[in-house]
């Protein structure tokens, strides 16, 4: 099952997607700028010779069940295009989503 939804961090809004899989769930929130997710995402793969033109801005987590826990969780990595913003290892998504904002 796919859930699409949007939800509001003071006054800014990002969509949020959550793919329920066998034995694990799927999350994702961001905008158009950037993304944020839970440890499935191979975050170095976006700072590699053939990808880092695209300029990606994203980060992942890690033990996230729910959007919820994803928003107040911090990012154990990021791509170098998140230094741009100001977004390290360590900051809450919440945090990182609003400097992309």
């Amino acid at each position: 099952m796919i859930i699409q939804d949007e939800i509001i961090i003071k006054d800014k809004a990002f969509y949020t997607i959550t793919v329920k899989l066998p034995k694990t769930t799927f999350l994702i929130v961001g905008n158009d700028i950037g993304f944020f997710m839970c440890g499935a995402l191979d975050v170095a793969v976006y700072d590699t010779p053939k990808l880092k033109e695209r300029k990606v801005i994203c980060g992942k987590t890690l033990g996230v069940k729910t959007i919820d826990d994803l928003l107040n969780a911090k990012l154990v990595e990021v791509s170098n295009e998140c230094l741009c913003y100001h977004i390290s290892e360590g900051m809450l998504v919440k945090d990182a989503l609003l400097l992309i904002s």
